[in-house]
């Protein structure tokens, strides 16, 4: 399966822009940094007011990516790191549109994506969680968009698993994924959850998120036109950098 190839048939389910649409969030949608329901959040948030940097020469040079760099099997998480077979678990594909505000396609912009086993294990060294590691999956993957902002990887459905947030809660199933602009410094990062799954609206990362709305977008929706028969079920996740329905990321909040 090439980086290049996208499933038959689709097309974006953005929708026609209206004016309003390129007008910039209101940023009190936009998760609090202190949220006691997060336990995280409570070292994490700032305790005094933020200071503004202007990237410098290093952050504004580059990168200038090409479809070149990547290897045939790097959007295929079910092979890419295959030892001794194909990784085990819900064969999914994900797959959607890179847009701007106005529902324009925004082509060769590189996504990375990291995730969790099917039994909810991280191929890291900070993961004891008890579920078993795959020796055919590694969990991490990267593709780039086409001429029309199309994209797709082809993975295993993520497992959930526990962490100590207030005593055992569960995160739902979520991939973690990055988008690179034209610059170093506007690296996007956010997650996207899967549509039915009943730990979505328990999660307390999730659910810092004030607007109902904001939180459906990071929901990934299940498109039986294009599963793949006997083989994988699809699930389209379009990406929005700006504007009203703007894709929240979770290191830039204003989008992109």
């Amino acid at each position: 399966m090439s980086h290049t190839t996208l499933p038959a048939g689709g097309g974006s389910n953005f929708g026609p822009a209206s004016a309003g649409d390129v007008i910039k969030r209101d940023r009190a949608l936009h998760a609090p940094a202190f949220t006691p329901g997060y336990k995280t959040s409570v070292l994490r948030s700032p305790r005094f007011a933020l200071v503004s940097l202007e990237p410098g020469p290093g952050e504004n040079a580059g990168p200038r990516f090409d479809a070149k760099i990547l290897a045939p099997l790097e959007n295929d998480l079910i092979r890419n790191y295959a030892k001794t077979g194909e990784a085990v678990g819900e064969r999914i594909i994900v797959f959607g549109k890179v847009l701007d505000e106005t529902g324009r396609p925004v082509r060769n912009t590189l996504i990375e994506v990291w995730q969790a086993n099917a039994g909810g294990r991280y191929r890291h060294k900070n993961d004891a969680y008890l579920a078993a590691l795959d020796p055919n999956f590694g969990g991490a993957g990267r593709c780039m968009t086409d001429d029309d902002g199309n994209y797709f990887f082809r993975t295993i459905r993520p497992g959930p698993y526990p962490w100590r947030n207030h005593g055992s809660d569960w995160r739902p199933a979520h991939i973690h994924f990055s988008l690179f602009g034209d610059a170093f410094a506007q690296r996007l990062v956010s997650q996207l959850y899967f549509e039915g799954d009943p730990l979505v609206p328990l999660c307390p990362i999730l659910g810092t998120l004030p607007d109902q709305a904001a939180r459906d977008r990071l929901v990934a929706r299940l498109d039986m036109k294009m599963s793949v028969p006997f083989d994988s079920l699809a699930y389209r996740f379009d990406i929005v950098l700006r504007g009203r329905r703007q894709t929240f990321f979770e290191n830039k909040p204003e989008g992109h």
